[in-house]
């Protein structure tokens, strides 16, 4: 039994000094659904937590043909031209279903992907979003401990995905493109009010007056909406990750947003409630995961399902016996 704890210190030891081949083994076991490699794992990142948490997060959503790529691609040069290490995380609860554009993604981010000093990892398709959040959350503090001091969660899905990228970032950014009349008619509130900035993204050539309208709509739908902290007025910008002009302003609105937040308290209170929903997050998974594995639990739930779908029994009373199955 001693042989694993041998080979997680040595996968430990490897990840601080920074083999990619080692933090890549490291998130494929993470991934697994084994529950020997799920044990593995869960020592492996004790063993390495003092050496996460100093990276600066970034979430970044944004509909399909934002750009996202195409900016993460830009962002993450730009950040390596500054001597920093960039990893790129997705978030795709979708990925089950479609298999995802884990290539597509790679061949968008050309130039972020031949970089020694980038690393990007799409997610697991797990098939459910909890799933994949705490698969990226676990591989987003590897990332930390290997060396990498900005990690860039894009979120692929829709929806809830945004919530979760927003819940295991210190910074999220909403992308949007020019022209946006239509788009402001539809735009989700919930997303405006989670963002800690919104980027019109393709503002060069013709596009650069359209995308400062833009930017001006944007600005009077925030007025109306209260924002994420006290402490920060979500401003709204315009740049181009085609030519990468604002690229660098953008950057320093995250840094700035950053410096507002430690000085309030709120990055070290907002860190600490993040890591208490992680483990919240977490015993939910490891609840689920326990009731498919076990076959005779299963057999009773499916038995108990039945009765809940003839209305036999209500709801809440077959959630109550189910529950008492697992303790």
């Amino acid at each position: 039994m001693s042989k694993p704890a041998l080979d997680i210190k040595a996968l430990a030891r490897d990840i601080r000094a920074g083999h990619r081949a080692a933090l890549a083994r490291a998130i494929t076991l993470i991934e697994s659904r084994r529950a020997d490699h799920q044990a593995a794992a869960r020592e492996l990142v004790q063993a390495l937590l003092p050496q996460t948490g100093k990276a600066v997060r970034v979430g970044i959503t944004g509909s399909p043909g934002v750009g996202k790529s195409t900016t993460i691609d830009t962002l993450g040069m730009h950040l390596i031209a500054g001597g920093h290490k960039v990893a790129v995380l997705a978030v795709d609860p979708s990925s089950a279903r479609t298999g995802g554009s884990i290539l597509g993604d790679k061949t968008r981010m050309a130039r972020l992907s031949a970089s020694e000093q980038a690393y990007i990892r799409p997610s697991p398709t797990s098939g459910t979003l909890g799933g994949v959040a705490a698969k990226t959350r676990e591989a987003m503090l590897l990332c930390e401990a290997a060396g990498f001091d900005v990690v860039l969660v894009e979120t692929v899905g829709i929806g809830q995905s945004e919530t979760a990228v927003c819940d295991m970032t210190d910074f999220f950014l909403a992308l949007m493109l020019p022209g946006a009349g239509d788009e402001l008619q539809g735009i989700k509130k919930g997303l405006v009010e989670l963002a800690d900035m919104i980027a019109i993204n393709k503002a060069d050539g013709d596009n650069v007056k359209r995308a400062n309208i833009a930017a001006a709509d944007y600005r009077g739908a925030l007025h109306i909406l209260s924002p994420r902290s006290r402490h920060w007025q979500p401003p709204v910008v315009t740049y181009s990750a085609l030519t990468g002009a604002g690229i660098a302003e953008l950057w320093q609105t995250v840094l700035d947003h950053r410096a507002a937040m430690t000085a309030s308290g709120e990055f070290a209170s907002r860190r600490r409630e993040q890591q208490v929903k992680w483990m919240w997050s977490m015993l939910e998974s490891r609840m689920m995961a326990r009731l498919r594995s076990d076959a005779a639990i299963r057999a009773k739930a499916k038995k108990i399902e039945s009765e809940v779908a003839e209305g036999r029994i209500a709801p809440a009373l077959a959630a109550e016996t189910i529950a008492e199955m697992l303790q």
